[in-house]
């Protein structure tokens, strides 16, 4: 057993040093833009660029409507086939894994063919038409997370009992799925919704090609460019990744206690 110890913790220092080494090294050559001294300077350039600025912004409210467009398709889906339909659940599980195996130029691609200036449907001719395109994109993209952690969370529920309780009390089906399942399920929701976030911020190719101005491609940009700028980047996106997993970890904690006082 000793030995057995011996090898896990080896092999989990290699993994860490892996990871963490890069990710020092990135970090302290961000801190040398001021030659002889260690300085948060790249750090202040990044922010007070306005295009910083405009890109996150851009990025935050697209993963903002992401998330609710995600959230008003998902959870009725899951919960509808949960208690309905659950011989197609294979089916529906196989589509929602699509967007792993369809890369995202392909959908992109798909949207200029279908809805240029040349098209029956321009809606990339508008703004705002593009924005709402690229929205769509982004939760097709984050379907398969979004999905499985619905799931996951009515898994934990008594779906049935909860859905004929709240009939008897004269409930219809939206109240039902407002008032009921998603209070029930908010925990996964938000799991969900941290890691549509974490997709939608770092998400180049659909922005690009789209032409908007989002934080990916403004990410591409600057590393193109610049040269301690772009390391300040990377360990600002590693940062808002992380705590959106840190958040994930941390509200995973209340699941298993919201799950019991819904039994």
């Amino acid at each position: 057993m000793k030995t057995g110890k011996f090898w896990a913790w080896l092999t989990f220092g290699v993994g860490a040093a892996y990871f963490f080494i890069p990710l020092i090294a990135t970090l302290e050559f961000s801190l040398r833009m001021r030659r002889g001294v260690y300085s948060f300077d790249a750090y202040a350039v990044v922010f007070g660029d306005a295009r910083f600025q405009q890109s996150f912004t851009f990025s935050v409210v697209a993963a903002i409507f992401t998330i609710l467009l995600g959230i008003l398709i998902v959870v009725p889906a899951a919960y509808w086939i949960r208690l309905r339909l659950p011989h197609l659940r294979p089916i529906v599980e196989f589509i929602t894994l699509l967007p792993l195996v369809i890369p995202a130029i392909v959908i992109v691609f798909g949207y200029i063919r279908m809805y240029g200036s040349n098209s029956p449907l321009p809606f990339l001719a508008s703004t705002w038409s593009t924005n709402v395109l690229l929205v769509i994109g982004y939760a097709t993209l984050a379907l398969p997370y979004m999905y499985r952690a619905v799931d996951t969370g009515l898994r934990t529920i008594d779906v049935r009992t909860l859905t004929e309780a709240a009939q008897i009390l004269g409930a219809g089906w939206a109240t039902i799925i407002a008032r009921v399942i998603m209070p029930n399920v908010l925990i996964a929701v938000l799991s969900g919704a941290f890691l549509t976030f974490a997709i939608v911020i770092g998400e180049f190719t659909m922005a690009s090609l789209l032409n908007r101005p989002a934080f990916g491609p403004y990410l591409q940009n600057i590393g193109a460019n610049r040269a301690y700028e772009p390391a300040a980047l990377a360990i600002i996106a590693f940062a808002i990744t992380w705590g959106c997993m840190s958040l994930i970890q941390l509200l995973s904690r209340y699941a298993p206690k919201s799950s019991n006082q819904t039994r």
